[in-house]
């Protein structure tokens, strides 16, 4: 046990112990299923899947995170049924998505199947690779003091490949919002989803695209004369894309919704007077030359004229992304990975006694195996890294756990810090130290 442990090799008789949560606050889930109106299980390709929670819920369709018997877990993502007998958002994400598949910043399509539920009704549905917090949540999370040059970089980057890949295909997403970037705890990556606005440039089958707040100029323009029943040319270009992705770079380097901002004439009269002021207000907190790349990589994204905003594969090789920048320790509890990192549990004497050190290893592994499979575990003797526990998971969901139930509890007076760490980084053997 490793309360155990650390009271004998510490020899102070410390105890590693529980937060003071009560066990009706910790069995509380966020958006967990209202069975009046949720689905309880969907039977997919002969296999009953179990409903955990409902992740969201659009005017068109629902999304749910389900498990099987296999221990498996996926998305679902459920049409309402169409009185009319048409199928066409279920057809049209389908269709696209099937177009687009095999890109690692593109959210995976696992299949299709129709659910009938106990009324008669038949459903058509997506199943999904299950994805982790959105854009939108850690924007939240903020407090609005703006996101680490690294995470802004790790999310402009995974979504700039994305869209090079998707625009490269010939579809324009249409929908690039904080709520459709997702962060991938396995790939660990940023990963684009919700296809149900895309469409093939030059033949735009959708009269009213984006959404406020991160609607180009253009699509703003569009939009008014289709509300307005007056045609307009052959649709908008997969520059709409790069402007709602200068939005919402521009909110995590702000660590604000820009919603109101955006929408006031000062800044359709100057947007760029309002970034460069959004940068200076900042200006203390970030280091000056990657403040000044980031706010013109924005800034190449939000010309009002689309010809003259910057394309995907263009912004990729802006100077912003050949600066290397290390994760704020908040960055690393904000974003699941199959390794978790342990702080503020084992003291440097420890580390000498080798009989010490290999029991403590082996004793922080049985601790560990309780919440899930542990691949490998390191504690190193010498920095970086030292003294911190290093735990690698099966998989992100049972690092999650750990990291749940391990916070928050204390060892000799001091407070456990479990956050997370790159898989990537861990199996290089890179143990950066992380920015305070």
């Amino acid at each position: 046990m490793l309360s155990n442990i650390m009271a004998c090799s510490s020899g102070s008789g410390a105890k590693m112990s529980s937060p003071n949560v009560s066990t009706s606050t910790m069995a509380v889930t966020p958006g967990a299923v209202d069975q009046k109106t949720s689905p309880v299980l969907f039977e997919i390709y002969g296999e009953i899947w179990n409903v955990q929670a409902r992740l969201g819920q659009g005017v068109s369709a629902s999304v749910y995170r389900v498990s099987s018997g296999r221990a498996s877990t996926a998305a679902v993502k459920e049409f309402q049924a169409d009185t009319q007998g048409g199928d066409y958002g279920f057809l049209k994400e389908r269709s696209v998505l099937e177009s687009i598949q095999g890109h690692k910043k593109i959210v995976t399509l696992y299949g299709v199947f129709t659910n009938h539920n106990p009324f008669g009704v038949a459903t058509r549905c997506l199943l999904l690779e299950l994805l982790d917090v959105n854009v939108s949540d850690l924007l939240v999370r903020a407090s609005n003091q703006g996101h680490s040059m690294w995470l802004i970089q790790h999310c402009a980057r995974d979504v700039l490949e994305a869209l090079s890949f998707l625009h490269r295909e010939g579809y324009v997403h249409a929908d690039l919002k904080p709520r459709n970037v997702l962060w991938s705890a396995d790939d660990e990556c940023f990963k684009l989803i919700d296809f149900g606005l895309s469409y093939r440039e030059g033949h735009q089958d959708v009269k009213y695209i984006q959404t406020d707040g991160y609607r180009a100029p253009e699509a703003e323009l569009q939009n008014s004369l289709a509300q307005a029943g007056l045609g307009g040319d052959s649709g908008c270009t997969t520059a709409v894309d790069l402007w709602s992705l200068g939005i919402v770079l521009l909110e995590m380097f702000s660590g604000t919704k820009l919603k109101e901002i955006v929408k006031s004439q000062e800044w359709k009269d100057n947007s760029f007077a309002i970034v460069d002021h959004i940068f200076s207000s900042n200006a203390l907190v970030y280091p000056a030359i990657p403040v000044y790349h980031l706010r013109d990589l924005i800034k190449s994204m939000l010309h009002n004229d689309p010809k003259l905003r910057s394309t995907a594969d263009v912004a990729l090789v802006d100077p912003f992304f050949s600066i290397p920048f290390a994760p704020h320790i908040e960055d690393l509890v904000l974003l699941p990975t199959p390794v978790l990192r342990l702080l503020n549990v084992i003291d440097d004497s420890h580390l000498y006694n080798e009989d010490e050190y290999e029991d403590i290893v082996e004793d922080m592994k049985e601790e560990c195996q309780k919440y899930g499979t542990v691949v490998s575990l390191l504690i190193p003797k010498e920095n970086p890294g030292k003294g911190q526990v290093f735990v690698e998971y099966a998989n992100a969901g049972d690092s999650k756990e750990a990291q749940r139930l391990l916070t928050g509890r204390t060892f000799d007076g001091k407070f456990v810090v479990a956050t997370f760490y790159p898989l990537s980084a861990y199996k290089r053997g890179y143990l950066y130290q992380t920015v305070q």
